[in-house]
């Protein structure tokens, strides 16, 4: 069984990840500060991969507030006691990797722009 961490898939949906586990018996549920969600709209998806094990995907729509620690607990027979995975809201790696691309195509417009204003100023003198 492999576990995917907790992600955000939107500003108000947060999607929780089993793999390769079986037999297919599998719980999923969402804690809120260490207690059950039991309110919040909840769909999941049960596929299998035909190769008789089986994955799960479960997708909480909940926009977490400041301070809340949300958490996915994982209850399977291969557990000796259920598996909690906790919501780490900092900045996943691939939205760094988006920002230092955007950073780096502003500098690098900035250092264009200022070159070519150079130019302008040294030709326009001649």
């Amino acid at each position: 069984l492999r576990l995917r961490p907790v992600k955000q898939v939107s500003s108000s949906s947060l999607v929780c990840s089993a793999y390769d586990f079986y037999p297919k018996q599998i719980k999923v549920s969402w804690l809120r500060d260490g207690k059950v969600m039991t309110t919040d709209a909840v769909s999941i998806e049960e596929l299998a991969n035909g190769d008789w094990y089986y994955q799960i995907h479960s997708h909480l729509e909940y926009t977490p507030k400041s301070g809340e620690k949300i958490s996915c607990m994982v209850e399977h027979g291969s557990f000796n006691k259920p598996m909690i995975i906790d919501w780490d809201p900092s900045i996943s790696e691939s939205d760094w990797d988006k920002i230092s691309i955007g950073a780096s195509g502003l500098v690098l417009g900035i250092i264009t722009a200022a070159a070519g204003l150079m130019y302008y100023k040294k030709k326009s003198a001649d």
